[in-house]
């Protein structure tokens, strides 16, 4: 995923360390739950004496203004032990994590020792972090969905989709995809940086972007890929009557959407019989990409500027740029409505991840006048996999989307 706007900020005071090699041994992912319920149960006691401790860890940082380093340490081991038993449950990483939280697991959390905190944040710490713990809920799902008698879908979350889908990949290939562990390894960073703020065990908010939550990410070339030259400003007044505006788009998309269905269809037995697709069913399917791309971002608060209805490249920050047509193999061709069932799962999830994005950075840009720069890059994110997604389905690429954060080769480091 390219990003235009890249900040150079300090070392985070609660970082994720991933040494993990992606082997995955067939019989412990098969039986992993029942191998990770002594982990979950212990999890379970330890977080009920860590509820007492950070009460008393709360009282002492109000006071005295940093928190106590024995409350400190056995919090911050305590946050560590989590993040081992889900780095294991979610199929994260493979061995079995001691009980004692000690560092060295291959996906393991670095935090600082303790600093002084403003006690105004200690003191409303309930409070301010209920931003962080909506879109943790993203993350991890919300589990019961908004309003059972009213109908409406459970929240899925990228955490659960993305370890669904590896338990398949692991047990066939006998190792994790790069794509699915990175994106496992960066909700469960989000997680932990929610509860070190949450547990008083640093005062530096969460922060949601990807392309810092990992160190370092693979940088792909994809045929389908997001180039994004936003500048993270937001007009307020057009922000806050951002899906009225969307509307018009909204209505031209799905009238576009009913030739690009009637396009996928003929591209399809063209590229099954001649292998390649055709130079104008794959302008117009790419050009319509391009379009619900644009929109979406504009939608979604990606993206500032009022989108072009025509979907040309190069006319909107959030761009995509699509590759020129290719050979395409014959059988994945033939049966790609199938192949392409897991990406759309993870498409969902992401896209209760991009629905959040959106509610939150509408409430920001209308305090601030700014997206939040993790929020817009989680959102980014969101977008470049359903794009890319959607590139596969409709045979413009041939190549599967790639599920995790990552960089372009052209991008500067942050």
């Amino acid at each position: 995923m390219e990003q235009g706007v890249l900040a150079v900020a300090a070392p985070r005071p609660v970082r994720l360390v991933v040494s993990d090699d992606m082997e995955r041994g067939r019989g412990s992912v098969f039986f992993r739950l029942w191998f990770a319920l002594p982990f979950l149960l212990w999890l379970a006691l330890w977080a009920l004496a860590a509820f007492f401790v950070v009460i008393a860890n709360w009282f002492a940082t109000l006071f005295r203004g940093t928190s106590p380093r024995a409350l400190h340490g056995f919090l911050a081991r305590f946050i560590r032990f989590a993040v081992h038993v889900y780095a294991y449950f979610y199929l994260g990483a493979e061995p079995l994590p001691r009980f004692d939280g000690r560092p060295g697991y291959p996906i393991d959390v670095e935090i600082d020792p303790p600093l002084r905190q403003n006690r105004w944040t200690v003191g409303f710490r309930l409070v301010l972090v209920v931003p962080a713990l909506i879109l943790l809920s993203a993350f991890v799902g919300s589990g019961g969905g908004f309003n059972g008698s009213s109908g409406e879908v459970s929240s899925f979350g990228l955490l659960p989709a993305a370890a669904f889908l590896a338990w398949f990949f692991a047990l066939a290939r006998g190792r994790a995809p790069r794509g699915l562990r990175d994106l496992i390894a960066y909700a469960i960073s989000y997680s932990a940086q929610v509860w070190a703020y949450l547990l008083l065990a640093t005062d530096r908010y969460p922060s949601s972007n990807p392309l810092t939550a990992i160190g370092p990410l693979p940088a792909r070339e994809d045929p389908v890929r997001l180039e994004l030259r936003d500048d993270l400003r937001r007009n307020r007044l057009t922000v806050f009557f951002r899906l009225l505006l969307a509307f018009p788009h909204l209505f031209w998309l799905a009238l576009w959407g009913i030739v690009a269905l009637g396009a996928t269809i003929a591209n399809w037995f063209a590229t099954l019989f001649a292998g390649t697709s055709p130079a104008g069913l794959h302008g117009l399917l790419a050009r319509y990409l391009r379009y619900q791309l644009h929109v979406g971002a504009y939608l979604y608060l990606i993206g500032n500027p009022f989108p072009g209805f025509t979907g040309e490249r190069g006319s909107y920050p959030v761009e995509l740029h699509v590759a020129e047509r290719t050979p395409q193999n014959r059988w994945t061709v033939g049966f790609r409505l199938v192949l392409a069932l897991p990406a759309l799962l993870l498409v969902f999830a992401y896209g209760t991840l991009l629905f959040t994005v959106a509610l939150l950075g509408w409430f920001a840009s209308l305090f601030t006048g700014t997206m939040p720069l993790g929020l817009r890059n989680a959102g980014a994110l969101a977008l470049r996999y359903t794009a890319q997604t959607y590139g596969y389905l409709f045979l413009v690429s041939g190549a599967y989307p790639y599920s995790g954060p990552n960089v372009a080769p052209t991008t500067p480091s942050a």
